[in-house]
């Protein structure tokens, strides 16, 4: 398998005004290339709660999308911390950590994760006080 394109991305933390740009851009990207409308509205479902977390509870980060010969994307998502302190609480629906500030612009509903966790076909996270790092996979429709 070999990528056929490649992408980056920055995210900072607290950068409301910019939330959801990056998973927009990836829409867009995967629509411009005749991507499955299916596959690409899980991409899209998960791309943007994985940026409104790296915004919300990292600070900041960054994302590459690589797209493979055969179809498959793969989404990463690498930020510096602080980390997720149990990630069995973190997985399940409606525990959140949000601030009060991120809870009163409408985020902080603790279904990121779980929402992630459910549209991806291949799902691994791995977190420290160092950062976390969020690999998602979508494999093509057949």
């Amino acid at each position: 398998m070999a990528v056929v394109l490649h992408k980056e991305y920055k995210v900072l933390r607290d950068d409301y005004g910019s939330a959801g740009k990056v998973s927009s851009d990836i829409k867009q990207t995967l629509n411009s290339i005749g991507f499955d409308p299916k596959v690409m509205r899980r991409i899209a479902v998960a791309s943007y709660e994985s940026e409104i977390n790296m915004l919300i509870h990292a600070f900041g980060g960054d994302i590459t999308m690589d797209i493979m010969d055969d179809g498959t994307v793969t989404l990463v998502f690498k930020d510096p911390g602080p980390g997720i302190p149990d990630l069995e609480k973190a997985l399940t629906p409606g525990w959140s950590t949000a601030s009060e500030k991120a809870r009163a612009m409408g985020f902080g509903a603790g279904m990121g994760l779980p929402n992630i966790q459910r549209v991806s076909d291949a799902f691994d996270i791995q977190s420290s006080e160092a950062g976390t790092t969020l690999t998602i996979s979508f494999r093509a429709a057949q």
